[in-house]
């Protein structure tokens, strides 16, 4: 990956950002279980960083997909997981499809003001009774006239109490699972929309996650995305994204954690030395350096390659794959090396060890990454490449 100027002022200006807009009130977020998206993305959108790779007729830069993987490392800086996820829905995960596949008319009125900040967006594809499995969704939308009429429940909905409109998979024909599903954008306040209750979780604290419910809601059936049951290749198509955006975001808080580990050990005195001095901690400490800078170079070939328009289904597969079981890795080395600090709940390394734990839940399980592996290596039982 070779950086421009270009490249290096946007990296600026997101830490920038982040130092003066985002960092001085986390903990406060994180208390209070909710940070303000709409005043936080109206301040994004107004610097320019809400659609950098948005074309530049709604509003965006129409830069490339590397852009984008640069600012989405610097997101790594955040001492919290919720806000960056919560952006990187905004920016790579409820969008996407929208900017590629949506009319004009849906573009206007649904992306343009994502990229200005003045609307929040939130993806609806999990169900409780399908997460992973996507095609095992059952929200469906009939048509009634012009209309489509939605019925059905989204979980595990990041931005879902903030949001103004939602970008929804739904049922909308016979056909076979992956052929018979639809994105369509749904206001918010449009009648039938119910928002139930913000959940608690593990870590995440600061962004609001919602369970939804749609009951008759009528919205105009031009508010599909693209051609009509394309819609789970529309998802998937995301997913490419999405899943490329959490292996990037993931790398810059992996070695702040790493970072703050060896502070920690080098002041921190036990047995008349510095417990850094310990090869147990410094090796791994250096082990774990080492498997973030592999991550990084998989991430970079996959960007380069994704903005030269190959498939990288693989790639950030194993991308997100990867991400997940290192930050696992270096939040629990992170814990253990602090000691009884590293197990207060105020703690970085603490917040991090929860925070972190849902990269190899969220967009996609471990498991069903490796399953694409798998299939896509021809290692799946009964596969053969041949």
């Amino acid at each position: 990956m070779k950086f421009t100027q270009e490249h290096d002022e946007l990296r600026r200006s997101m830490a920038r950002f982040i130092e003066t807009e985002i960092n001085p009130y986390v903990d406060q977020w994180e208390d209070d279980e909710i940070f303000p998206a709409h005043e936080l993305f109206k301040k994004m959108g107004d610097t320019g960083l809400l659609g950098i790779t948005k074309p530049a007729e709604f509003g965006g830069a129409g830069l490339d997909y590397s852009y984008s993987m640069v600012m989405t490392e610097e997101l790594g800086a955040i001492r919290c997981g919720g806000v960056p996820m919560a952006i990187g829905v905004q920016t790579d995960m409820c969008t996407p499809a929208l900017a590629r596949f949506g009319s004009d008319a849906l573009r206007e009125e649904f992306l343009r003001p994502a990229i200005s900040g003045d609307a929040v967006g939130c993806i609806g594809v999990t169900e409780p009774g399908a997460g992973s499995d996507v095609a095992g969704i059952k929200t469906t939308a009939r048509k009634d006239g012009d209309d489509y009429i939605i019925n059905g429940s989204k979980l595990f909905i990041t931005n879902g109490h903030q949001a103004d409109w939602i970008c929804l998979l739904a049922i909308t024909g016979d056909g076979p699972v992956h052929k018979n599903k639809s994105l369509i954008m749904v206001p918010m306040d449009t009648p039938g929309v119910v928002r139930g209750r913000k959940l608690k979780k593990l870590g995440m604290a600061a962004s609001d996650t919602a369970e939804l419910f749609f009951e008759d809601v009528r919205v105009p059936q031009s508010n599909c995305i693209g051609e009509e049951n394309l819609g789970f290749s529309y998802q998937m198509q995301q997913f490419q994204e999405e899943r490329l955006w959490a292996a990037a975001s993931s790398l810059k808080a992996m070695e702040g954690i790493i970072d703050e580990t060896a502070d920690y050990t080098r002041t921190r005195q036990a047995f008349g030395q510095p417990l850094l001095n310990n090869q147990v901690i410094h090796y791994r400490l250096a082990e774990l350096s080492t498997e973030v800078e592999a991550l990084r170079a998989l991430v970079y070939q996959s960007v380069e390659d994704y903005i030269d328009g190959t498939d990288v289904t693989r790639q950030a597969s194993m991308a997100k794959l990867k991400c997940g079981r290192l930050s696992r890795e270096v939040a629990d080395a992170g814990v253990q090396f602090h000691g009884g600090q590293g197990y207060m709940w105020e703690s970085r390394v603490s917040r991090y060890f929860r925070d972190s734990r849902l990269g190899s839940i969220g967009g996609g399980a471990d498991e069903v990454m490796l399953g694409i592996i798998a299939k896509l290596d021809g290692t799946l039982p009964g596969r053969s490449n041949n």
